[in-house]
């Protein structure tokens, strides 16, 4: 099951981020059909802000943050206030940069990370296989 709570005013559609994390952990993942829970939540910016804080030590809020889970997949947590920032500064729209922070996340939960020397590359090919499918 794909939760998705919107805490925020934005409006939000929910099927389009189920459908799109569903397609990545069913392309990515062979055991994508077991019985797990993905569960995505939109924050306001003080929300996403403290937990970057509490779990990254980095005192700003951020656009997207992932939390794996041992049972679950995990949980993917998104500010709509700092995507829209994000349509700015890559000269984007908002439904290609909630995507391209959701496709993100879920990589995260699936294991890929950026922050390794070897695995950037890879992940962001990952990421732009995703946005043009």
């Amino acid at each position: 099951m794909i939760e998705v709570n919107n805490l925020t005013d934005y409006s939000i559609d929910k099927k389009f981020l189920r459908e799109l994390a569903f397609k990545i952990l069913k392309k990515e993942s062979s055991n994508c059909f077991e019985k797990k829970d993905l569960s995505i939540a939109l924050v306001v910016p003080l929300r996403i802000k403290e937990l970057n804080k509490r779990y990254r030590k980095k005192n700003r809020p951020t656009d997207v943050l992932s939390f794996q889970d041992k049972e679950n997949w995990g949980e993917i947590i998104i500010c709509p206030v700092e995507v829209k920032k994000n349509t700015k500064k890559f000269n984007s729209n908002f439904k290609k940069e909630l995507s391209r922070v959701l496709i993100h996340g879920v990589l995260h939960l699936l294991g890929y990370d950026h922050e390794k020397d070897k695995e950037e590359e890879k992940m962001k090919k990952k990421e732009e296989y995703y946005l043009n499918i």
